[in-house]
């Protein structure tokens, strides 16, 4: 084969890569009844039976896909452990997957958000350069089923800001007000509400539900908390293998709390109602708590 026709051969397979990993995931939405399920793992970014424990459970729900609220990578978002940290329990969600541990993905299903600890080695290049995300990959959407995911970067390096007035927050509003799906979810790494050691960040504290958010996912606290504010549903959810922290006095906006162990959240959606429910690993998963949101409340 001539030089020039083997590097055309090369350019069009990778762009076939890159078309096939961002399919939508129609294909995953569903089941006949338009339901989808996922995952939402936070702080787990650390290699070991704890990691282990919750990727097993993950694995045992057979969901369409897996989100995180951060912290990916520990112990500070290096080139040399993420693969170790990440791909070694996830690498079957992941598309392109360009890890040692197997086969990736025929498409992705990994959709993760940059925590403080991913941005420690070179501006969080090794994470940007291991996952293949939509838009600028620090902060960017994706519509599943009858959900639009709004994954944030709200971590102090991010340069299109993380406060309210920001380009980051902009770009939201206008992704809301023209979204049409029945519901509209946002995580990310650092809480805007917690009764977690790290506690709340008052700078994260964005008017979601006046914006049409109806649901916000954070972790960053190394516990679980449900809490409610302005009449949405806000959850911390760190315990995905990292060390777990104590609480602190719980906010007036606390619901629930939970720390013992280590856990994962599985969350169904259809087109009139969210349930979200909280399982620890204990003997292979047990429900911790639960909530459900309706399209009518």
């Amino acid at each position: 084969m001539k030089p020039i026709l083997r590097r055309l051969l090369i350019v069009l397979t990778l762009m076939l890569i890159c078309v096939v990993a961002f399919q939508p995931l129609h294909a995953q939405e569903d089941a006949e009844d338009g339901t989808i399920r996922f995952a939402v793992i936070g702080d787990y970014g650390l290699a070991g039976k704890n990691s282990k424990s919750v990727s097993d459970m993950v694995h045992s729900w057979d969901v369409d896909f897996i989100i995180t609220v951060g912290d990916n990578n520990y112990n500070v978002g290096s080139a040399d452990t993420i693969d170790e940290n990440i791909g070694q329990y996830y690498h079957d969600f992941i598309a392109p997957y360009p890890g040692a541990y197997g086969a990736g993905a025929e498409i992705n299903r990994f959709f993760p958000t940059l925590g403080n600890h991913d941005w420690q080695t070179d501006d969080a290049q090794p994470y940007l350069d291991y996952f293949t995300l939509p838009g600028n990959e620090r902060y960017y959407d994706f519509i599943a089923g009858p959900i639009h995911f709004f994954a944030l970067d709200n971590n102090y390096a991010e340069p299109d800001g993380f406060r309210r007035i920001s380009i980051q927050a902009e770009w939201l509003q206008t992704q809301l007000s023209a979204s049409t799906t029945p519901w509209k979810l946002a995580y990310m790494h650092v809480p805007p509400y917690s009764s977690g050691h790290q506690g709340s960040s008052p700078a994260m504290q964005w008017p979601f539900a006046t914006w049409g958010v109806d649901a916000v996912l954070s972790g960053h606290d190394h516990d679980y908390e449900r809490l409610m504010v302005d009449g949405s549903p806000y959850f911390v959810n760190g315990v995905g293998g990292g060390a777990i922290y104590a609480f602190e006095t719980p906010i007036p906006e606390s619901q629930f709390r939970y720390n013992k162990t280590y856990g994962a959240m599985l969350v169904t959606a259809d087109e009139t109602q969210i349930t979200f429910e909280f399982y620890s690993v204990f003997e292979g998963g047990t429900l911790i708590d639960s909530y459900v949101l309706n399209a009518s409340d």
